[in-house]
């Protein structure tokens, strides 16, 4: 479909049969008062800001040298042939703040699209959006180029030094889809010759930070091969050279992945390893043998097999999580015991299976009360990636590793945002 094709169709999409030519007429002449305004008020501050620097500055001065014209877009509109101030020589030198050497949007609407995006607008819902607002549709790829000026901020946030290293980490990893470049080459439709291309799946590793004081932020992410022992000694080695102080993290709460503890005890030598609790109690499920099924229900009611199977799990499940419900690890071991006595001639599999690696539940305990709730389990971390994985699945294959860290940071951006924390 044709960019003019795409307009007429939008246009259909949009008409309002209800709307008075009058009100249409005013809001026209209104959105082009607006737009003028907005033309004005740029054009002043670019010459404000030029001759706010020229007064600054030692030495002989560059005379002002008339204007050059740029097309902006603007959440008011598009601003056709913007009057930009220029000097006699030094132009290609200088940095503005208002706009960079080849912006052609303002920082805001940037900001609108990106809002859009994570919010779970696609690239041709996008196009729809922003008509109204710029009287042009946009082509895919220039709002591609709009979604990928979120790039720079996400590499600035990835790199910036940490200055503090938080006592407890949450880590974990979602798989995602990237297309990487395949040896041999093809012909498309258009007779061109191009690379072959191939999705592969990867996974993106996050570490959250938790402090004394109950806060939490997404401290660094990237993406790997796999969940194994290199991949997270690669990735606590990133966290290193930012400036983690390795001997300052006390727990790091996780699956149940099995290349974590090897890459902890090489990394981070004083950490211990709490397992989310609800990984554990969820496990439970897959090794429930059903046995002893009754016939009738508590209340002597016939009781179908998968009647009986839902009540099973959620019987023993509620009984594994009353465990973390005790104040003190001696009392969650007394529960534990308790547990086992009741289920283990149930269902000794799930039972023995739940036991394996216990120890590992308990580690939260050796910290502040108040804290438990959020360092016994990885679910601040689960509730980003099911976002991400939301927006994930309507890309698709990730065209790069840039392209989907940049929807991973989006996402964790306006989650923060969101709840009013820090991105750290």
């Amino acid at each position: 479909m044709t960019l003019a094709e795409r307009e007429d169709q939008i246009i259909r999409i949009q008409a309002d049969p209800s709307q008075s030519d009058l009100v249409a007429e005013l809001q026209a002449t209104l959105k082009q008062e607006i737009i003028k305004l907005s033309k004005v008020t740029i054009e002043a501050a670019l010459v404000e800001e030029l001759e706010a620097e020229r007064k600054v500055k030692s030495g002989p001065q560059p005379r002002r040298s008339g204007y050059f014209s740029r097309r902006l877009d603007s959440e008011y509109g598009r601003i056709e042939e913007l009057r930009v101030p220029k000097l006699r020589w030094g132009n290609k030198e200088r940095n503005w703040e208002i706009l960079t050497r080849y912006q052609r949007g303002l920082d805001s609407l940037l900001h609108f699209t990106l809002c859009l995006y994570v919010m779970g607008l696609s690239m041709r819902d996008l196009q729809e959006a922003l008509y109204p607002i710029l009287g042009n549709v946009l082509s895919l790829t220039a709002i591609n180029r709009i979604t990928l000026e979120a790039q720079h901020h996400m590499d600035s946030h990835r790199q910036s030094p940490i200055e503090q290293t938080p006592f407890i980490l949450i880590v974990d990893g979602v798989w995602v889809s990237i297309q990487y470049t395949q040896d041999g080459v093809i012909i498309d439709r258009a007779g061109h010759e191009r690379q072959v291309r191939q999705a592969e799946e990867r996974v993106v590793l996050a570490a959250m930070a938790v402090w004394p004081d109950g806060r939490y932020h997404i401290l660094h992410y990237e993406v790997a091969l796999q969940e194994d022992t290199d991949s997270w000694e690669a990735f606590f080695s990133h966290l290193i050279e930012r400036g983690l102080d390795p001997s300052a993290v006390q727990l790091v709460v996780s699956d149940g992945s099995s290349g974590l503890p090897a890459a902890m005890k090489k990394s981070l030598p004083h950490a211990k390893q709490q397992r989310c609790i609800t990984h554990k109690v969820r496990g439970i499920k897959r090794y429930l043998c059903y046995g002893q099924s009754p016939e009738v229900s508590s209340e002597r009611e016939p009781m179908s097999l998968s009647d009986f199977k839902k009540q099973r799990c959620f019987e023993i499940q509620s009984d594994a999580y009353d465990i973390y419900s005790a104040p003190s690890a001696k009392e969650a071991q007394t529960k534990l015991s308790l547990f086992v006595e009741k289920w283990q001639p149930l269902e000794p599999k799930a039972v023995g299976v739940f036991e394996r690696d216990i120890e590992l539940t308990f580690n939260f305990y050796d910290f502040d009360p108040a804290l438990h709730p959020r360092i016994r389990t990885s679910n601040l971390l689960e509730r980003l990636f099911e976002e991400f994985r939301r927006k994930s699945d309507e890309v698709g294959a990730f065209p790069n590793e840039e392209s989907c860290l940049t929807l991973f940071f989006l996402v964790v951006q306006r989650d923060h945002a969101k709840h009013n924390r820090s991105m750290g």
